[in-house]
């Protein structure tokens, strides 16, 4: 895939700023439409939670399974068309949702969804790199997890009001808003034709699990993932305790916020003055730390004091891990990278969700309230130590650009 040349100012583009555009319309229809989920089949038609739970568990697993092979799909027909029929799709699978009446409906709906996601996760991001200098890419994809950020304080909003009209309305709207995505994409989006290379396609999966530095990098971010689930997961738990079921909307509230407002200042702050690698370990280890102080709050404003060192950590993540990503990707292969990096989000967050109840509970029944998060700052601690190591041999971005040249 071509990347601009490094020399140009940081102007966003027509395919720059469509990209931007849909993620927060991808964003804002998913959270429009999956809290909902729960609410309708348990609340309001009585289903067991178990089933809820399934549906929600087959979708993401769909789509983190697929997203391995979309990146892959990306080098050989370019990101375009695998996220405009990406979009497609998921427009099906959520209006479906809206039909469904019993429990096998709904699960086949949910795994629509999910392919649809799996089409178009990793393409959007090969399609971020490849229309973006190497010099610009961390502010790019830190505008994009911007406007994801305003995409899920919005769509929760907009679910609530359309709920009054019942959950096929609000199912139907969340899923329209993926054709009108699918429509700025097809306008702005250039079609980016891939590069011929030796190996893209579905070998370019083998080349990135064969490639020691990145597979270390990506085996080593699941520590990361483990712990960013931990929001829906222990965090919200605690919150509940301190503050009771209102909780809930401060915490998801303070933590998009913030990332909203702060992202990039943030990140502009840091680049200019941090290297990218040294970036991304001490904003793991933030996120280690944060979470073991919050085993010590006791209050409900000092878990949000706590929430917000949190919330500064995992804003630096993305975006860095995305740019070493695209950094350590050969010419040609840049989606099937980004897909395989997708392993580490789907195993964190499976391991993350278990764990994070496990610990919990244990901590309870051992009388021990701080065993969870001193454990969880542990597997911190670890991932940043684990990740200085699995970069030591990655190369400055000049020097990435020198070998590529």
């Amino acid at each position: 895939m071509t990347v601009p040349a490094a020399s140009v100012p940081f102007r966003l583009s027509a395919a720059q700023l469509g990209l931007i555009t849909a993620n927060f319309l991808m964003w804002g229809g998913f959270f429009a439409v999956i809290p909902l989920v729960t609410v309708h089949f348990v609340d309001g038609l009585g289903w067991a939670a178990s089933s809820v739970g399934l549906v929600l568990g087959v979708r993401q697993l769909t789509q983190q399974g697929l997203t391995v092979f979309g990146g892959a799909w990306a080098d050989s027909l370019g990101p375009k068309p695998l996220i405009l029929g990406g979009c497609l799709i998921r427009t099906l699978g959520f209006g479906w949702m809206g039909f469904a009446d019993t429990l096998p409906v709904l699960l086949a709906a949910s795994v629509l969804a999910g392919l649809g996601g799996g089409l178009f996760d990793a393409p959007k991001s090969a399609a971020i790199a490849a229309v973006t200098a190497s010099e610009h890419r961390a502010r790019m994809f830190s505008l994009t997890s911007i406007s994801g950020n305003l995409g899920m304080v919005t769509g929760p909003l907009i679910g609530a009001a359309l709920i009054g009209l019942g959950f096929r309305t609000a199912a139907l709207a969340a899923g329209s808003v993926y054709l009108v995505a699918c429509a700025v994409l097809a306008a702005t989006l250039p079609h980016i034709r891939p590069a011929r290379t030796v190996g893209s396609g579905l070998a370019g999966l083998k080349t990135a699990a064969l490639d020691r530095r990145f597979r270390r990098f990506t085996l080593v971010l699941v520590g990361y993932f483990l712990l960013s689930t931990q929001l829906n997961v222990a965090v919200t738990l605690k919150a509940v305790t301190l503050a009771g079921p209102g909780a809930t909307g401060p915490l998801y509230g303070l933590s998009a916020g913030l990332s909203v407002l702060l992202q990039y200042p943030l990140l502009r702050f840091v680049e200019r003055r941090v290297r990218t690698r040294a970036a991304l370990v001490a904003a793991v280890l933030t996120v280690g730390l944060s979470l073991g102080l919050m085993g010590f709050a006791v209050t409900f404003p000092q878990l949000l004091a706590c929430v917000a060192l949190y919330s500064l950590g995992t804003m630096l993540v993305y975006p860095t891990q995305q740019t070493l990503t695209a950094r350590l990707a050969p010419p040609g292969l840049t989606g099937s990278y980004f897909g395989f990096s997708a392993i580490s989000l789907g195993l964190g967050g499976a391991v993350g969700n278990l764990l994070g109840g496990v610990l919990m509970d244990a901590g309870e029944r051992a009388g021990l309230p701080l065993l969870p998060w001193l454990t969880l700052m542990g597997v911190g601690v670890l991932t940043a130590l684990g990740l200085r190591w699995a970069l030591r041999e990655v190369p400055r971005r000049e020097e990435a650009e020198a070998g590529r040249a």
